[in-house]
């Protein structure tokens, strides 16, 4: 009896054991597809070769000024870490700014752009360009991966020979791999600072400070902290005056030339969710066409790439410009699709930094009005005293929905209580398609339980038959 009740009572525990087990499996292979897939439109492959004419040379670094290079990682960096702090500094007629990396070929950014350096280490070795007095660090995909090993050899060379470093949101985890760090106070983006202090517990780690500053090394917290952590070395290096200045043209909410560094200390919540239903349920979100147009500025593109792709995850972005590369307002490269035929389908175009349409350029028009495409300004009614991403992040909620834009502020920390936000509450596409992965990861649960009910119903019969003959 005692044998024939255990096989009855186990039917229950390993039903459910198993069920659950199955239904874990089927959502978080989903989670992983959909993550997979996410990061490689995010950071999709560079462009099989140079043009026909080549790669454009590298605008001339002035003499006489402090020179400041940006590093990009091989495995990729993120775009709101490169290029507001390179405009930062190239607003200013006292520095001379320039793009450096391991090779001289198109580099990923997050958000599906591709910058080509203007460098290499080599060439900065070699002194074919002058030695950095500042090098701008942002974050990478590999940190600490053997890839990136020549850019933290770089990094650890430039900080021996007395160069200052500013290290963007997650690009202290690069610092921090380089030794830099060590015996330092330095700071990150919020979400990542919990596992940086397991891995690198000589560093002191602080959080709710929007930069911290230890000797000659500044470290600020997410992304477009790094727009602060900048004006913080440009007060330093080059006036008070001419800081303002330029915090006054870019107006990142909340700086003031020595004003205050505290920042709310972030933590996730459930208002997070968006962020991660967008990661990891891509599909069937939208393609968006980013126009990219001679002297666009680097912080209204960086806006774009990062708010719309980059961290919100709400669309898949894909730059697209008259010719192959686009200089922006101070130099930088950016690498683009070329308007035609062959260029992959989107379902929006927009222009960033453009007021009118007249600024959106023929070619890119006439490619708008081929495609039955509307020229979308977002920067147009940017009013005075806005930064770049106000009015992307409007849109965004508008366009995806508000949920999405506020934690898209958030996981980029920038400061947006100010703004009004309208559209739909909630991304209700990637919690349709959560719900139907849930749905079927409820179904696969339930094929153990009748599973198991045949297997253990065949075998208590067995054993009923096999008592019935002892007992005979």
């Amino acid at each position: 009896m005692m044998s024939r009740a255990f096989l009855r009572h186990a039917r229950t525990p390993l039903r459910v054991v198993s069920g659950l087990a199955l239904a874990a499996a089927v959502l978080a292979g989903a989670g992983a597809a959909g993550v997979t897939a996410t990061m490689r439109e995010s950071f999709p492959a560079a462009p099989a070769g140079p043009p026909a004419r080549g790669w454009p040379a590298p605008e001339p670094v002035e003499e006489g000024r402090t020179v400041v290079a940006v590093v990009l990682g091989t495995t990729g960096s993120v775009v709101g870490d490169v290029l507001p702090p390179y405009e930062v500094f190239a607003r200013s007629e006292r520095f001379a700014v320039y793009t450096v990396s391991e090779r001289r070929e198109p580099v990923a950014l997050s958000g599906g752009l591709h910058v080509l350096p203007d460098h290499t280490f080599d060439e900065v070795g070699a002194g074919t360009a002058p030695e950095p007095d500042v090098v701008v660090v942002p974050a990478v995909v590999q940190p600490r991966g053997e890839r990136e090993a020549p850019l933290r050899a770089w990094i650890t060379g430039q900080a021996g020979r007395g160069a200052r470093i500013l290290g963007v949101c997650a690009g202290s985890d690069l610092l921090a791999a380089t030794g830099v760090l060590d015996g330092r106070a330095a700071t990150s983006f919020w979400d990542r600072i919990g596992s940086l202090q397991s891995a690198y517990p000589r560093v002191e780690w602080v959080r709710g400070r929007r930069y911290v500053q230890d000797g000659p090394v500044t470290t600020t917290a997410g992304v477009t902290s790094g727009m602060a952590g900048a004006l913080r070395l440009v007060e330093q290096l080059a006036g008070t005056e001419e800081a303002g200045r330029i915090g006054r043209d870019l107006a990142y909410p909340g700086w003031s030339p020595g004003g205050p560094t505290g920042i709310p200390v972030n933590a996730l919540a459930l208002a997070d969710l968006p962020y991660g239903l967008n990661a990891a349920f891509p599909w069937g979100r939208p393609s968006l066409g980013v126009g990219l147009v001679e002297g666009v500025g680097e912080t209204d593109a960086a806006a774009a790439f990062e708010i719309y792709s980059g961290t919100s995850f709400a669309a898949r972005a894909v730059p697209v410009a008259a010719g192959h590369t686009v200089r922006t307002r101070h130099g930088m490269i950016l690498v683009a699709e070329p308007a035609g035929a062959a260029t992959t389908p989107v379902d929006r175009l927009v222009v960033p930094g453009a007021r009118n349409p007249g600024e959106a350029g023929p070619e890119l028009t006439a490619w708008a009005a081929g495609r039955g495409l509307t020229v979308e300004l977002p920067h147009r009614d940017r009013a005075p005293g806005e930064s770049a991403f106000d009015p992307v992040l409007r849109d965004l909620a508008v366009r995806a929905d508000r949920a999405t834009a506020v934690a898209t502020a958030k996981f980029t920390e920038y400061p947006a209580a100010h703004l009004t936000l309208t559209g739909t509450a909630w991304p209700w596409r990637p919690t349709v398609l959560f719900v139907l992965v849930l749905a079927v990861a409820a179904g696969a649960a339930s094929l153990p339980s009748r599973a198991v009910r045949r297997l253990l119903g065949r075998g208590t019969r067995r054993f009923l038959r096999r008592g019935a003959v002892r007992r005979a």
